[in-house]
Order: structure tokens, then C-alpha cells, then sequence
């Protein structure tokens, strides 16, 4: 770990999972390309869903990683100009029935610059019927975890 890895300061809601960014996300002008983001955030999530008992597994996948993005928004602010670890920043803004809302912000590994920020909606879905189907309560207790504290 590097000493800005060790440094990041500790977050009051969410979970924050450090990611790389390798040379060849960079586009031609040598940024981040605006699409890596969505796959930076999925490598984000995978690791914390999984290390509470919720991975992909084959035909044992649990129900509730079949779910499918609604939406997804992303303001960008500061480019990164760089390959390496970046700081992910996720919490949940909103847990419904069939429904969730993520809130993220892409920082510096040592979380100074805000890099860009955004919401993630995904839906729940019935493999079979492919019609929004309720959060299991093993994917509801990880999920309250992550949900952002009332103001």
C-alpha cells in the first residue's frame, strides 16, 4: 500500500474501494475515457458485494446480481491525467422494494481531488420474467450498510 493509499481518510457513509487505472483506459489525449468510468465503477462495487457473500457463481449466482442499470449520470470535474490506483467513493442514496440508487464520487487515491461524481439506478430483475423483483434480505442487509445517514 502506498503511504497515499494509507493516508485516505476514513469516509462517514458508503465504502470507498481504491481501483487502477491502466494505460490503455486512457484515450488518445491521455485522460481517463469517459466510458472507462462505468467499468472502474463496476470494478468497485464487485469487490465489496463479494466479500459479503454476494458473487457472480455461476448457476449459483445470488438472484440479486441480476439487475440491470436504470440510469446512469456522471458529472466530470477534474480529468485524470494518470494510470494508477483512484479512490471510489460509493454509498447508497436510496434502497426501494426493487430498486436502488447509488451515489459515487471518483477521487485521488489520497481523496484531495474530486475527479468527477455521479448516480448509479439499478432495478432488480426476475431472470424468468425479466420484471422487477424484489431485493432478497441477505442483498437488503449489505445494502443498509451503504445507504447515506438521513440529514
Amino acid at each position: 500500500m502506498t503511504n497515499a493509499l494509507a493516508d485516505q481518510p476514513a469516509v462517514e457513509y458508503g465504502h470507498v474501494e481504491h481501483v487502477t487505472v491502466h494505460f490503455d483506459d486512457l484515450d488518445a489525449m491521455g485522460i481517463l475515457h469517459n466510458a472507462r468510468y462505468a467499468v472502474l465503477l463496476e470494478r468497485a462495487l464487485v469487490p465489496y458485494w463479494s466479500e459479503r457473500g454476494l458473487a457472480f457463481r455461476g448457476v449459483d449466482t445470488p438472484p440479486d446480481l441480476f439487475h440491470a442499470v436504470r440510469e446512469f449520470r456522471i458529472s466530470y470535474r477534474t480529468p485524470i491525467a494518470y494510470t494508477g490506483p483512484v479512490a471510489v467513493h460509493f454509498w447508497l442514496e436510496h434502497l426501494g422494494t426493487t430498486s436502488a440508487e447509488y451515489a459515487f464520487e471518483f477521487r485521488s487515491a489520497d481523496g484531495r481531488t474530486v475527479h468527477a461524481e455521479g448516480r448509479r439506478a439499478i432495478v432488480r430483475l426476475d431472470p424468468a420474467t425479466l420484471r422487477p423483483a424484489p431485493w432478497t434480505e441477505a442483498a437488503r442487509a449489505v445494502a443498509t450498510t451503504l445507504l447515506r445517514p438521513a440529514a
